[in-house]
């Protein structure tokens, strides 16, 4: 290590941000197993591509100014 980089260290800075996180797992031993429950129940969805590919086909293109009428 550099001279540079001793002089700067701070060998066991932790954050209070960090200190909280590791103290609430600590107290919490299933924390990460019900924040992967939960994402897995709103996030992880299986995407059928087939249907995916459908919707976008159908869509509309959408003019450069949503409220003019048409001026066709």
């Amino acid at each position: 290590m550099s001279l540079l980089l001793k002089i700067f260290r701070r060998p066991d800075y932790k954050s209070e941000a960090t200190q909280f996180i590791e103290q609430l797992k600590s107290q919490q031993p299933d924390l990460e197993s019900r924040q992967r429950a939960g994402r897995a129940l709103l996030w992880d969805k299986h995407v059928d591509r087939e249907a995916w590919g459908e919707f976008r086909e159908a869509e509309v293109a959408q003019q450069a100014y949503v409220y003019q009428n048409s001026t066709r």
